[in-house]
């Protein structure tokens, strides 16, 4: 068997990664709409700068009518949004470190991608730019015409501000509610499942490929949080094989551990072999797990939501029922839909790419016995999984009731 290994990327920062998956942490990046809040600011005060004497604006008695004072206002108002921005950067610091003691460290991405908070701190950095660029163009002379329009809009701003910054106030007192974090994980939980488990009978039995020829292994550690089966069925097409996942979304590969397997098809000639980069770049490793074909991250969530609750230190029996209930939604909604399968074949049924799923028996593993082992001691938490394994049982897939009947006989014995 050949065995053949990517080569060193220098850390996770140099892994080889799709447009896709760029696009995709940027979107998810806390830096995103204040950034473009920012750059939109410093266009539009440009903009109206070099428009201004084109565009005239009835202000008279509401804004300053001198150079002085339209400058005295300015430098207010900026001061002001600096201000508020930093208020808000240490609200949302606190806010952060409250909830990875108390709560999880992996809830973290929940209050980083919270759009409220990013428009908050967008919203005032873009305030205070737009004054900055107006200060800037203001005239020299005493007697020189003021940018009415430039005032104006600075105005709005300041304005929309002031209404932001109350309900932002309103929103961090909200979300940082245990009851909101588990409702916030379970929607996202919701999402994927809706996009990876659609509803439907289950698909006709998978034959096994043949056995491989080539493996290509990982450069360097990290969370399989993609994996890109389209691009992985066009390497696999271009160069006549079937290519096969071995890790599955959610899982931690180190460096050297097998990645990708090549094999050749059934009764076909044995394949050239596969560009390493080419391959890998298919499959994203990250330094954390993210939702997206990881739905097991959102029990892992919620999970761990419980079992803090239920130490010791913390004995929050109710936040862990409320996060066990939560996770009986996501259960049941898993329970009737067939296992998930990473596949894609051609048309005339050539297997191209296999990849591995998250299975049933993997999520009760985390959402049931984790639980059931941190809460013991709490009968509120034995009844009511005890309660939830029977409600499986009764809406589950003829596919998933062994996994559910190994955890009531068990409990039984």
């Amino acid at each position: 068997m050949q065995r053949a290994r990517t080569g060193d990327y220098g850390g996770m920062s140099g892994t080889p990664r799709t447009v896709r998956s760029r696009l995709a942490a940027a979107w998810s990046g806390f830096w995103l709409v204040p950034a473009a809040f920012a750059a939109g600011a410093v266009l539009l005060a440009v903009g109206l700068s070099v428009a201004e004497l084109r565009l005239g604006l009835p202000t008279a008695g509401f804004l300053p009518s001198s150079v002085a004072g339209a400058r005295s206002l300015l430098s207010s108002i900026i001061t002001a949004m600096i201000s508020f921005t930093a208020l808000v950067f240490s609200i949302t610091v606190v806010a952060v470190q409250l909830a990875s003691s108390q709560y999880s460290p992996r809830v973290l991405r929940t209050f980083l991608r919270d759009r409220i908070t990013q428009a908050a701190l967008g919203t005032f950095l873009a305030t205070a730019l737009f004054a900055m660029v107006v200060l800037a163009a203001l005239p020299a002379g005493p007697d020189a015409r003021l940018p009415e329009l430039s005032l104006a809009v600075t105005m709005t701003f300041v304005l929309a501000s002031s209404g932001l910054f109350v309900y932002y106030l309103h929103h961090v007192t909200t979300v940082m509610r245990v009851s909101h974090i588990i409702a916030a994980v379970g929607a996202q939980t919701r999402r994927v499942i809706e996009e990876q488990y659609p509803v439907g009978p289950a698909g006709a039995p998978v034959a096994p490929l043949t056995p491989p020829v080539q493996v290509i292994t990982a450069a360097q550690p990290g969370m399989v949080e993609h994996v890109d089966l389209g691009r992985l069925a066009a390497l696999a097409r271009e160069h006549d094989c079937a290519l096969s996942v071995l890790p599955a979304p959610g899982d931690f590969v180190v460096a050297g551990q097998p990645l990708i397997a090549v094999h050749p098809l059934p009764g076909g000639q044995l394949p050239a072999s596969v560009p390493e980069t080419r391959a890998c770049v298919a499959v994203s490793l990250g330094v954390e797990r993210t939702l997206g074909q990881d739905v097991g991250f959102g029990f892992r969530q919620l999970t761990d939501i419980a079992e803090r609750a239920l130490s010791p230190g913390i004995n929050d029996t109710t936040t862990a029922v409320r996060s066990v209930q939560e996770m009986h939604d996501l259960l049941r909604r898993l329970a009737g839909r067939p296992g998930h399968r990473l596949l894609v074949d051609d048309p005339d049924g050539t297997p191209r790419v296999r990849a591995r799923a998250q299975d049933f028996d993997g999520f009760l593993a985390v959402a049931v016995d984790d639980v059931r082992r941190a809460g013991r001691d709490q009968p509120r938490i034995t009844r009511l999984l005890d309660d939830v394994l029977a409600d499986l049982r009764s809406v589950a897939l003829p596919e998933h009731l062994p996994d559910i009947a190994r955890r009531t006989e068990s409990r039984q014995a």
